[in-house]
């Protein structure tokens, strides 16, 4: 799977397991529709596109969640998540129903498209609500899996789907929900990385190893409920953290471990994220990156800050 977009694996996820699941039912905002074509045509009956109504695109999904269907509500993170937020809070967590809200063109993957088309807080505002998982994939086999292990039990699961992968591997063995990847043992400092920034802290710390820094690099697929046994380990061990996360840095997963860890140990913390403000510049995905500074250099620079305070 590597180099499948992940959004095309979530079509392929759908159409296998609503072959094998006559309870699970998708419901689109006007989005993915022709890479859901072969779902609509082998579950008729079991495919809406509810069209550009976001909140009662997200209602329905709950009156089917009501119903005992397995749903998957899908559309852009910014009409989902921020638009709907109400009707998730009310509608779904409030009820304590179960579903599965899948977002593409979260952060800034819809770069040229400008801040209505952005979504940098999503994790933050999920947060607030009981009951809801956060998944952040960063490759096709990460979605496959974890939808298949989380799609019908008890909880809302959001898959914020990213336009790039990072473009690595992890054994299948390895990618358990709940569980993050230990991608490269370390003892000097700790870079955490989440959705396609795998590869970028992995270049870094290749950098890093040429400064003569063994550098230790967790890999977060699972945002909500976090490993925090794996990053206890991780921050005892190095005492310096970098976490990279195309996320807000408020509310994000660097805020979740300052947060769990501030009380019990004593670390050193760097942030590669979002600023708390909109991204008023257009371009691709790249130029932006460039332009936040989401790059190996950046998480070289700050890592070696942290070591030699």
């Amino acid at each position: 799977m590597i180099g499948k977009a992940i959004r095309a694996q979530f079509a392929d996820t759908m159409l296998e397991v609503g072959g094998q699941d006559p309870n699970l039912v998708v419901v689109i905002g006007d989005i993915s529709h022709f890479a859901l074509q072969p779902f609509a045509r082998a579950c008729p009956d079991r495919f809406f596109n509810i069209g550009i109504c976001e909140p009662a695109t997200v209602s329905l999904a709950a009156g089917l969640s009501r119903m005992d269907f397995h749903v998957v509500v899908h559309t852009i993170s910014p009409f989902l998540i921020e638009r709907s937020f109400e009707q998730i809070k009310l509608d779904f967590c409030y009820h304590k129903l179960s579903g599965n809200i899948i977002t593409v063109g979260s952060a800034f993957d819809f770069s040229n498209l400008g801040v209505t088309h952005h979504c940098y807080g999503d994790f933050a505002l999920l947060k607030t609500l009981p009951n809801v998982e956060i998944i952040y994939p960063g490759s096709a086999q990460e979605f496959d899996v974890f939808f298949k292990q989380t799609y019908n039990n008890q909880a809302l699961t959001f898959f914020r789907i990213p336009a790039t992968s990072h473009g690595h591997e992890i054994p299948q063995t390895d990618l358990i929900f709940g569980k993050g990847f230990l991608a490269r043992p370390g003892q000097d400092i700790t870079l955490v990385s989440t959705g396609p920034h795998l590869d970028t802290a992995l270049e870094a710390a290749d950098i890093l190893a040429e400064q003569g820094l063994e550098t230790e690099v967790v890999y977060i697929h699972t945002i909500r409920p976090l490993d925090t046994d794996l990053l206890a380990n991780s921050l005892t061990k190095t005492g310096k953290i970098v976490v990279i996360e195309e996320h807000m840095r408020s509310g994000g997963l660097g805020d979740d471990i300052l947060r769990y860890f501030h009380n019990d140990i004593d670390f050193k913390f760097a942030s590669v994220s979002i600023p708390d403000n909109f991204i008023r510049t257009y371009g691709t995905y790249k130029q932006q990156i460039q332009s936040l500074d989401f790059t190996p250099a950046r998480v070289v620079k700050e890592a070696l800050s942290l070591y030699r305070e």
